[in-house]
C-alpha cells in the first residue's frame, strides 16, 4: 500500500504555491524585515522548509543527518524544545544563507519529504500522516504571513512599492454593497470546536458545549465608508470610546486611521499590495486593531461578537468568499444576495473573546505541542480568514490569535449586538 496521493499533492502543491507567490519580488526584496513582528520572505521561505525537516524527516526517515546544521539554529522560530533560536527582530541581518542556498534547502526538503513519504511500510503511520498534513497547513500559515510582513515593509517605502499589479475588473469597480443588516439567532446551546474528520489544529478541541443568548450579528463586514464616519467624527480624539489600553496604545503611537489609510490633499488613499489606491468606500476597512474594531462597535451602539458566537453563526455558510486564489490581494466589497456575506475571506474578523484553551483542552507531547498551546495569554481570538488565507486552510472552527494592538494583519470588523429587548 503507497501514501495517500491526494496527501502528496498536498504536499507539492503547497511548496509550489510558496514559490510562486515569491516570483514578483526582487533580490533585494528577500531580507525585508520592517518591525520585530515581521519576517523576510526569504526567512518564511527557509523555516516552513525547517518545519518539515525537524518535525518529520529527523524523527520518521531512518539515518536523516540535516546537511546543514546551522539552519536548526538560524530558521527556529519557537521552538524551545528543539533549542535555542535566533532573534527573531534580526532575521532581516541574515544575508547568508544567500537566497540561492534557500531555495536549493527547499529542494533538498522536497526530496527527501517525497522519499520519506513513499516508503510502502509507513503508509498508514498515523503520526507521519498528521505531521505532514500539520506541515502543509503550518506552510499556509507562512504564506498568508508573507503577504502580511510583505505589506508592512514595502509600506515603509515612500515609493510605495507594487507587489503586483492587479487588473481585475471587480477590483477597480467599487460597487456599493448591500444596505447592512441583521440576522438574529436564537441563542440556546452550540457545540463549539472542530467536528468532523478532516483536519483541525489542537486550539479547535476538544468539542464543548456553551449557553449562547439570543443575539444578532452583521450580515456583512463594516466598510471604509463607515468607518471613514468614525474617524472623521473626532473618534479618535474621544477617549470615551476606547477601552483604557486601547486609549494609551493610541496616544502612544499617535493613530489617527486604519494602518494604511493615507490623507493627501484632504483626499484618503490607502496602500495595498497593488500599489497606492483611492480608498474604496464599499470595500471592508482593514488593518484596524482589536482596540479600534472595539472603538468603533461602541461609537455605532454594538459590539463585537464573541468567538462562540461567530462560529455558530458560520457553521451553515459554504467556505466560500475571496482568498488568495483570487489574485487581488485586498479586500474588495461583498454583495451576495441574502443571508451571511463575507463570513469566510476577504478580512479576519475581531471577536471579543480572549484567546484561552478550550475546557479539556491538552497539548500534544514534545515540541510540535508548542504550536499553538503556548500562546494562549494575552490575545484575542480572529475567525473566517482574509483574501490572503488559502480557501482549503478554513473552516468554521478555525481559531486565529494576535495581540489587540496588532494591526499589520488583514483584520477587520463584523458588529453584533444582543437580541431585540436585551440590554447591552
Amino acid at each position: 500500500m503507497t501514501m495517500d496521493t491526494q496527501l502528496l499533492e498536498q504536499f507539492r502543491a503547497v511548496r509550489q504555491a510558496s514559490e510562486h507567490f515569491c516570483a514578483p519580488l526582487a533580490i533585494e526584496d528577500f531580507g525585508l524585515q520592517a518591525a520585530a513582528e515581521t519576517s523576510p520572505p526569504k526567512w518564511h521561505l527557509a523555516h516552513t522548509s525547517w518545519f518539515f525537516e525537524t518535525f518529520l524527516l529527523s524523527v520518521f526517515l531512518p539515518g536523516y543527518q540535516a546537511p546543514w546544521p546551522d539552519y536548526t539554529y538560524l530558521f527556529n522560530s519557537y521552538y524551545n524544545g528543539i533549542g535555542e533560536q535566533f532573534p527573531r527582530p534580526q532575521r532581516g541581518l541574515l544575508s547568508r544563507p544567500t537566497l540561492e542556498q534557500v531555495y536549493a534547502y527547499r529542494r533538498w526538503v522536497d526530496a527527501q519529504m517525497l522519499e520519506l513519504l513513499s516508503v510502502e511500510e509507513l503508509a498508514n503511520h498515523r503520526q507521519l500522516l498528521e505531521r505532514t498534513r500539520l506541515g502543509i497547513q503550518h506552510e499556509q500559515q507562512h504564506q498568508e504571513l508573507f503577504f502580511t510582513d510583505l505589506k508592512y515593509s514595502f509600506s515603509c517605502n515612500p515609493m510605495n512599492p507594487v507587489y503586483r499589479i492587479c487588473e481585475e475588473p471587480e477590483y477597480r469597480a467599487d460597487e456599493a454593497p448591500l444596505p447592512g443588516d441583521w440576522q438574529e439567532f436564537a441563542g440556546g446551546e452550540s457545540a463549539i470546536g472542530h467536528q468532523g474528520d478532516g483536519f483541525c489544529f489542537d486550539n479547535e478541541l476538544p468539542v464543548h458545549r456553551v449557553l449562547l443568548q439570543p443575539f444578532r450579528l452583521a450580515t456583512r463586514p463594516v466598510t471604509n465608508a463607515e468607518y471613514l464616519a468614525f474617524v472623521e467624527a473626532g473618534a479618535y480624539q474621544q477617549p470615551e470610546w476606547w477601552l483604557a489600553d486601547g486609549w494609551a496604545e493610541l496616544q502612544q503611537q499617535r493613530w489617527c486611521a486604519p494602518l494604511y489609510w493615507r490623507q493627501q490633499d484632504g483626499t484618503w488613499f490607502e496602500y495595498t499590495l497593488h500599489g497606492l489606491q483611492p480608498l474604496r468606500m464599499h470595500s471592508p476597512v482593514v488593518h484596524v486593531s482589536a482596540y479600534e474594531a472595539d472603538a468603533f462597535a461602541r461609537w455605532s451602539g454594538c459590539r463585537l461578537p464573541s468567538e462562540a458566537e461567530w462560529e455558530h453563526a458560520a457553521r451553515a455558510c459554504p467556505v466560500t468568499g475571496q482568498f488568495v486564489e483570487t489574485g487581488i490581494c485586498h479586500p474588495i466589497a461583498v454583495n451576495r444576495n441574502s443571508g451571511l456575506q463575507g463570513m469566510f475571506g476577504s478580512v479576519w474578523e475581531w471577536t471579543s473573546s480572549s484567546y484561552a484553551p478550550y475546557p479539556g483542552f491538552s497539548a500534544a507531547e514534545g515540541a510540535v505541542g508548542e504550536y499553538n498551546g503556548k500562546f494562549m495569554c494575552n490575545q484575542l481570538v480572529l475567525r473566517g480568514g482574509s483574501c490572503v488565507s488559502s480557501q482549503s486552510h478554513l473552516r468554521s472552527s478555525y481559531r486565529n490569535f494576535f495581540y489587540p494592538r496588532d494591526r499589520w494583519q488583514f483584520s477587520g470588523i463584523r458588529l453584533a449586538k444582543n437580541a431585540a429587548g436585551m440590554t447591552a
